[in-house]
Parts: structure tokens; sequence; C-alpha cells
């Protein structure tokens, strides 16, 4: 059985699914400060089998001492973290407290479970503003805001946890940019207040809820002069983490701590996402340009590799799928999870 932390969340619940349809049970620990308590219906219907769910915070160790003791968790997928760029600059030391403490926390329960497996929710912000694209896992780690130095923090820890006990196993997976949702139509992203995607405010666009899209920025060194991202499919990110889960379980070959990027190595521009969003679903998206943001990167994407190779791991679907999917639960559900399920 595996512990999903933060497993209501965008990534985390369509990696519940893939794992119960892979017939691997999984409890849910959330909170519900990013996440709407309407996904676990859904996510039971998709998966076959309604969630063990508990709802808690990570940083409480007592209710993780009740969570090992009473169901029989051999590994954790460790999701729950706070990942707005601008609150972090905000507010750091609730990212700190959140994301790093909260960590911590889990270590240390895990080590009194005796629960030695850890796939880590990490992101691409640790390289921060690097120019090297496409990125691989040796480019060089500086993050430029405390979200990224977060996640980067963690990594050190679950390193050097790693390098201190040689039974442990650790997948630390550093995640583009994810967009999408379950070809169903009922699960996706649902973000709180204005998305700070690009996808999902397409969306929004699409079905009325927003009158336009800002583009921010044109006169980048790229193709169409708007700024180029490695977009990547959620249901793609969701059987990484099966990958990594799998490669985790199976016979240990090397370092028992990996880093390794998650993306497909192709770098799509604002623009085209939008013109892609428009041929695939026939829905029109109103723009404007807007000033560039501060801290923007021209062009930033993804060597995926290693993960391929380690983890016999490859994103399997592209523009057509990542759009068709997102409007497929945009339309059903306008508000999100606040609608009825159809």
């Amino acid at each position: 059985m595996i512990l999903l932390t933060g497993g209501a969340g965008y990534i985390a619940s369509h990696t519940g699914v893939a794992l119960a349809q892979a017939g691997i049970p999984y409890v849910v620990l959330d909170n519900f400060c990013n996440s709407q308590p309407g996904v676990l219906a859904r996510m039971g219907v998709l998966g076959g089998i309604s969630p063990i769910f508990v709802q808690g915070d990570v940083r409480d160790a007592a209710t993780l001492d009740d969570l090992f003791s009473r169901y029989p968790i051999t590994g954790v997928i460790h999701f729950a973290g706070l990942k707005a760029v601008g609150d972090s600059v905000a507010d750091p030391a609730l990212y700190y407290d959140n994301n790093v403490s909260g960590t911590i926390t889990l270590i240390r329960a895990m080590e009194r479970a005796g629960v030695k497996q850890f796939v880590f929710s990490s992101s691409a912000t640790v390289y921060g503003n690097s120019d090297a694209s496409p990125l691989n896992e040796s480019a060089p780690l500086s993050p430029i805001n405390p979200y990224g130095q977060s996640k980067l923090m963690v990594e050190y820890i679950l390193r050097d946890v790693a390098a201190a006990h040689a039974d442990w196993r650790v997948a630390c997976l550093r995640y583009f940019n994810p967009v999408g949702a379950h070809t169903s139509g009922l699960m996706g992203e649902d973000p709180r207040g204005v998305p700070g995607n690009l996808m999902p405010f397409i969306g929004q666009v699409a079905v009325g809820r927003r009158p336009e899209l800002n583009v921010f920025g044109n006169d980048y060194p790229t193709p169409d002069g708007t700024g180029v991202r490695d977009y990547i499919h959620v249901m793609d990110l969701a059987d990484g983490h099966l990958a990594a889960l799998r490669y985790l379980q199976g016979e240990p070959s090397g370092s028992n701590c990996l880093m390794v990027n998650l993306g497909t190595g192709q770098g799509i521009s604002v623009l085209q996402m939008v013109q892609a969003f428009e041929q695939h679903t026939g829905q029109k998206v109103p723009y404007k340009v807007a000033p560039r943001r501060a801290g923007d990167l021209a062009s930033y994407y993804a060597d995926p590799s290693l993960a391929n190779r380690v983890l016999g791991w490859k994103a399997k679907r592209g523009l057509k799928e990542m759009c068709e999917d997102s409007w497929r639960w945009q339309h059903r559900n306008p508000n999100g999870y606040a609608d009825p399920a159809t």
C-alpha cells in the first residue's frame, strides 16, 4: 500500500487513479488547503475502488504515526507541498514550514514505521534561471524563489538520508509544466482563484469565465516571440510516478537516490499552445500581449533521456491530447469540482 500525501491535489489525484488501475492500493492524506474534497469520489469512480482517505496535515507527527500503524504502507509518494511562486515570495516562512519541515516530519514518521521507499514531487524550478535548455540533471541548481528553494532543500535532505541509510530508496522527480486532464473529463486541474498556469487560464477563457488571456511578452528570442516551455500531460506524469515506484521496488542498482526530469523534451511557445487549443477544440481564445514578467525566461525545457534510460519512461501524449483532455474537463466542469460529476 502506498501513502499519497497531498493526495487530493491535481497531479496526486491522477496518480492515485493510475495506481488503482495498476492494482496498487493507496491511502490519501490531505488537508484540502489547495484541493477539493469532491475529487475523492471521482478518483473512486475512475479507479474502481473508493480511496482510503485521512484528513490531516503532513506536519502532524501523531496523524502520520497513526496512519503508518493502521495501514500496511510500504512506500510514500510525497505530493503535499505549497506550490505558488508568488505566494512563496510573499510568505517564505510558510513555504519552508510546510514544504521543508513537513517533509522532515514525514521522514521521521517513516523511520519510526520502517518505511523506506520515497518518491518526491520535486520541480524544474530547482534549476533556476538556467538558459541551457534542454536541461539535464547535471545542470546548475540555483532556484530564484522560496518555492524552488524549498524543493531543492528537500532534495538535499533526501539525498543525505539515502546516503546515511543504504536501505532507503529515493526518487526525486523534477516536473516541468503539467497540463491536461483525465481523458474521461471527470478529473482535471481546478486552481483556486486566478490560475497561475497557462492551460487552466486558457480553459477558463474558452469556457467564458475570463474575458481574455494575458500573454506576458512577445519579444523573446523564440520563433514567435513568446515564452517556450515543456508541457507534459498529467497522465504521462502519473505514469512517471508508477515507473519511479517500480524502480524503487526493484533490485537495487547504482545510487539509492535518483534525481530525474519528467518532461517531453520539446519546447512549446505560449502562442503555439493557444493555436493548438483552438485547432483541437474549436474554441477561440482571445488574448492580449502584456509586459514581460520579472524572472521569466525565454525558453525552458527538459532533457528527459535519463528517465527513459533508467525508469523506462517516456511521455506519450502530445499537444492534441493535452488540449482535448483539458477542454473536456473544463467544458464539463466549468466551475471545477464545485460542479456535479457528469
